[in-house]
């Protein structure tokens, strides 16, 4: 049987993007596929006969409610090897890419922010059903398109993927985030002059920020919290792990543990996704 990946999520998040990356990747993909028609189609792309390993439905906005919720739970229902990829979005960032297009929002409401906010009140159902929220806000089409690869560019047998991600918690928490941990605790080299316009992937940075026992108390910890929770989650059956780690503006405390972190993980059979949301500002 086929493995079945449904994107769905916020109008203007990405949707037809993302299935245009999976397209590149080898994946077979149905864009803007009506959610009341998707367990239907599913029968056909994904039963036993089908020709494709690997199937994609980028199921279309829900605007009258619970459509996307239902085609979810049916699919879930028919295919053990099911998993959903939700779109979030900021407002501020979806009110700014739908100004620029000049596209029409596909929700009633009279402004372009009530129709995002309205939106959001009718996915949020189908955001808390998806095995991995994704959000796109930072996001340029490049990176999404590095996002894809990485999640899904081969077909493997990693019981679960895992993302850890930096940010600076003056630009906001990420909102896509399964754990996230303060590393604001820690001795920050923002205030050795010679350090500061380095950042956490530099070698100096780094020592520092692992040099002293606080750091590594709190590694030590985390690791021990992580092995306790990781493989809890693989035999739950959770397919998607995201770990974020903040620091203040997230360029030296927060990318130095995550980069460390990633390198435990990958001691322990797991294979995680680094990304640094925040290194560049």
């Amino acid at each position: 049987m086929s493995d079945l990946l449904v994107i769905t999520g916020l109008s203007g998040a990405g949707r037809s993007e993302f299935a245009k990356d999976l397209e590149d990747l080898g994946w077979f993909v149905i864009d803007r596929l009506p959610p009341d028609i998707a367990t239907k189609v599913a029968d056909l792309a994904v039963g036993p006969t089908a020709p494709w390993d690997r199937v994609a439905f980028a199921l279309r906005a829900d605007v009258t409610g619970g459509e996307t919720l239902r085609a979810v739970s049916e699919l879930r229902d028919s295919s053990e090897r099911l998993r959903v990829v939700f779109l979030d979005c900021s407002t501020e960032t979806l009110v700014r890419r739908y100004e620029s297009s000049r596209r029409p929002h596909p929700s009633p409401a009279a402004g372009l922010e009530e129709a995002i906010e309205d939106e959001r009140t009718l996915m949020d159902p189908v955001r808390a059903a998806a095995d991995l929220v994704l959000d796109t806000s930072d996001l340029n089409v490049h990176e999404l398109r590095d996002q894809v690869a990485r999640l899904y560019g081969e077909s493997d047998d990693r019981p679960m993927r895992t993302t850890i991600t930096s940010f600076g918690y003056k630009h906001g928490l990420p909102r896509d985030a399964d754990l996230i941990l303060d590393c604001r605790f820690l001795p920050n080299p923002h205030w050795i002059p010679e350090l500061r316009p380095l950042t956490g992937l530099d070698g100096p940075v780094r020592e520092h920020v692992l040099s002293h026992e606080v750091t590594q108390e709190f590694l030590d910890q985390m690791g021990d919290l992580l092995g306790m929770l990781m493989p809890a989650y693989v035999a739950e059956g959770k397919s998607y792990l995201s770990i974020a780690l903040g620091c203040t503006g997230g360029r030296h405390r927060s990318v130095a543990v995550a980069e460390t972190v990633a390198e435990m993980l990958r001691g322990r059979e797991f294979d995680p996704v680094v990304t640094h949301r925040d290194i560049g500002r």
